[in-house]
């Protein structure tokens, strides 16, 4: 069973909608961990159907070398980001930690990622849940 973390911020919206979709296609195949910069974020993704949660920076920073894969905005790799919610050692674990990174390349934070083209949420999303299925199949083959 593949582990998960779904790292969001602010008010949570995109991690409530990844970890809705890996629920919605992967029922509990896998295991969900919210992890919240601040507790509204951590919240929402636990009402989407998280299998637990946690709240912070030292939350982050543990539990991101705990799993297989972690999900997020792009901006989870940049320190002081999600108008500073993202601290410099969150966005350091979550670079460092060897978890397969599956990141959604939102243009915020005065980034843009140049070759890629933009896409609606729900279309990264699509993409994402694809990326899991693949991985999902790995681990079943190995």
């Amino acid at each position: 069973m593949l582990r998960i973390a779904v790292v969001d911020g602010q008010g949570g919206g995109i991690g409530s909608v990844i970890v809705k979709r890996l629920r919605d296609d992967f029922g509990d195949e896998l295991e969900i961990i919210a992890l919240g910069t601040n507790s509204s974020a951590t919240t929402s993704m636990l009402r989407a159907r998280a299998n637990k949660g946690a709240t912070g920076e030292n939350a982050i920073v543990v539990n991101v070398s705990k799993v297989d894969v972690v999900l997020g905005p792009i901006s989870i790799i940049m320190a002081d980001s999600m108008m500073g919610e993202l601290t410099p050692p969150m966005a350091r674990s979550i670079a460092c930690a060897k978890a397969k990174k599956l990141l959604l390349p939102l243009n915020q934070e005065g980034l843009e990622v140049i070759g890629v083209a933009r896409e609606p949420l729900p279309h990264l999303v699509d993409s994402l849940i694809e990326r899991i299925r693949l991985l999902c199949k790995e681990v079943k083959d190995v």
